[in-house]
């Protein structure tokens, strides 16, 4: 038997040895990088039918890997999309709709399992260069979900206080957005102030790509390229204005594919190309709206913020040289909800902190005969259920959606109207008809029974604004149930009020008394507790019914400047003996300057043994919203909860 000393020389040995030859070997584990661009359309690649410019290095990876014929975002629209990309669920699921705006104070709950959280747990180095749009306060921020390193934009490159031409905004527009900038990390480092700024973006998130391909070569990396374009406005740097036949559209798009061909170069060169899974697609469909600089959705119908499949349905090719088998085209359905399981598949990832709604891809990457993961879609925008596909078949339901046919496309870089679309209930045979174009639900009721069968599955789960349904599964459900009510107790309870201006219809609170009723609302606006005034001033008087002695008095107030909600102006605390000539005992001028801030704010006053019998409130509107907000000049509202007296 070997003595513990001689042991423990040979473990030494043999650990100095791994080390060793570990130093010098590439990682085993695939590194992974997403290209995901903005608003670029199904027929804005080469490989899908493009014309006017050229995309030879994404037609490579088409032609050295995967292309996919039927690839779908979660919904058509940009935070909700990229949401459901980072975390395999579908947008109801985790509480992310829409297009989260610098104004708004919500984000990727950071409770929620991401890509990057995933990975890191095995060890990678992960990643983002580009637009994170997934919220912008702290605790959304990348850093917080997982990755190591973030440069780039928060938002979309549209929300800047400048024209979608790149000219100062002028006349009756309005800025919308406080300035733009280029995040490093946690923080905002510089100004995006013009078009010509915006047309460094693309070579300088490939740059941070390269470096850090350069930097993480002999570690397992995960690298999210989430590009800012073709989103408008759209601009390109001096070395490709001018580069295509379609003019600046193409130029843009022929930049992107320029920067994936630098990437896969920094691959290559660093000899871990072999071992490097490259996926490619978009958020969502076109903007068509913008006409020639819009892109296009080749013979899909409709575009972005619509669930046809112009919207829904985006290019997408895959690359593993040392796992998929090149010069593939897969029909089957495959959605951005799928690639969170699939990296975990690879990895071996099976305990995930909430529920995942997609299938992993790998038996398709695997060239396995027979390999079907997906036969069934479901199609949500802003929590509607819009459509339900299964195999070849899609069943529409009736629903209003902006649409772009029989509208004038805008000019000179600015977007045309829209025009409103209007859908029954409609079946489509997707193989036989790519365009929607031919209702086939009279000669197939049958099938038609089947896919409502599969939507009320999906209404129960997730639920539906259309039919009114909250899905049990719902985030809504299980993360955004109203918090308990906040309870006073007070010497208000047994008084009556009158209130100089009535509160709006909508923000009435439970009743006329609901500032003494002893119960506070929540941080949500939408709280009955809540008295809501429109452009007026909150002035409430209170009457005791007698004279009495008080010490305290406390008036509370929402500001939630997403919603238009601000402190007022100026808060004013009286007291009175006979209701006639009150006493000022405290007033103050709150700052109501920008802030992203959605709170409750407690204003008071301490009093020595007041006799008194009546208490009155003020609290002055700032009437107009301020020049920095989107309702610059519109109405502003002051909310109040509870008047409390002791």
């Amino acid at each position: 038997m070997m003595n513990y000393a001689i042991m423990k020389s040979v473990l030494i040995i043999q650990t100095l040895l791994l080390l060793l030859i570990g130093c010098g070997e590439k990682p085993s584990r695939p590194n992974v990088i997403i290209i995901f661009t903005d608003d670029q359309g199904y027929g804005d690649l080469g490989c899908y039918g493009a014309q006017g410019f050229e995309t030879p290095n994404i037609d490579a990876m088409a032609k050295d890997g995967i292309k996919f014929t039927d690839f779908y975002v979660s919904q058509a629209i940009c935070s909700a999309s990229r949401a459901s990309l980072m975390t395999g669920s579908y947008a109801e699921r985790i509480g992310v709709q829409g297009a989260i705006s610098p104004w708004n104070v919500n984000g990727l709950d950071p409770r929620i399992d991401t890509i990057a959280k995933l990975l890191k747990r095995h060890g990678y180095r992960n990643a983002i260069f580009g637009k994170w749009h997934l919220g912008h306060r702290q605790k959304f921020l990348p850093l917080q979900n997982g990755f190591d390193e973030y440069a780039g934009l928060i938002c979309s490159n549209d929300m800047w206080p400048v024209d979608y031409d790149g000219n100062p905004l002028s006349g009756t527009k309005k800025s919308y957005y406080p300035p733009m900038s280029f995040w490093e990390n946690n923080e905002p480092s510089e100004l995006i102030s013009t078009l010509k700024d915006q047309g460094q973006l693309t070579k300088k998130i490939t740059e941070r790509a390269v470096n850090f391909i350069n930097e993480n070569k002999n570690n397992p990396f995960f690298l999210y390229i989430p590009h800012p374009m073709p989103h408008q406005p759209i601009a390109a740097s001096e070395m490709f204005l001018g580069k295509s036949e379609l003019g600046l559209y193409g130029d843009v798009i022929m930049e992107i594919d320029w920067s994936v061909g630098e990437i896969i170069k920094s691959l290559k060169e660093n000899d871990i190309d072999d071992n490097t899974l490259i996926i490619y697609a978009s958020d969502n469909g076109p903007w068509l709206n913008y006409g020639e600089w819009g892109g296009s959705a080749g013979p899909l119908r409709e575009g972005k913020g619509t669930m046809w499949e112009g919207g829904a349905r985006v290019p997408c090719v895959m690359r593993w040289p040392k796992m998929i088998k090149p010069g593939q085209t897969v029909e089957n359905i495959a959605s951005t909800i799928d690639i969170f399981p699939t990296i975990a598949d690879i990895v071996g990832e099976k305990q995930f902190n909430h529920k995942i709604d997609g299938v992993s891809l790998l038996p398709l990457l695997q060239n396995t005969p027979s390999a079907n993961p997906r036969n069934t879609l479901y199609y949500y925008l802003a929590e509607n259920l819009i459509a339900i596909r299964k195999n070849n078949y899609k069943l529409v339901f009736p629903h209003t959606y902006r649409s772009y046919e029989n509208v004038i496309p805008g000019k000179n870089l600015h977007p045309g109207a829209y025009s409103k679309g209007r859908s029954g209930l409609e079946l489509y045979d997707l193989r036989a008809d790519i365009s929607e174009s031919n209702d086939v639900s009279s000669q197939f009721p049958g099938i038609v029974k089947e896919l409502e069968q599969i939507a009320e599955k999906a209404r129960f789960a997730l639920g539906d604004k259309l039919t009114s349904r909250v899905g049990a599964e719902s985030y809504e459900t299980l993360c955004g149930s109203k918090p308990p009510a906040i309870e006073f107790s007070h010497f208000g309870l047994e008084s009556s009020i009158k209130l100089d201006n009535k509160p709006h219809k909508k923000y009435s609170g439970e009743n006329i008394s609901a500032l003494i009723n002893g119960i506070g609302g929540s941080i949500n606006y939408r709280d009955p507790s809540w008295q809501g005034f429109e452009g007026e001033d909150l002035i409430a008087t209170i009457d005791l019914g007698k004279e009495q002695i008080i010490n305290h008095i406390k008036a509370r107030f929402l500001q939630d400047q997403v919603v238009w909600i601000f402190l007022p102006k100026m808060i004013q605390i009286e007291h009175s003996i006979d209701g006639i000539n009150f006493e000022l005992a405290y007033e103050f001028h709150p700052d109501n300057s920008f802030s992203y801030d959605q709170d409750i704010f407690e204003y008071s006053v301490d009093l020595n043994n007041v006799n008194t019998r009546y208490v009155r409130v003020r609290g002055l509107n700032i009437n107009e919203c301020p020049d920095f907000h989107p309702g610059a000049g519109g109405p502003s509202w002051v909310f109040a909860d509870e008047i409390i007296i002791k």
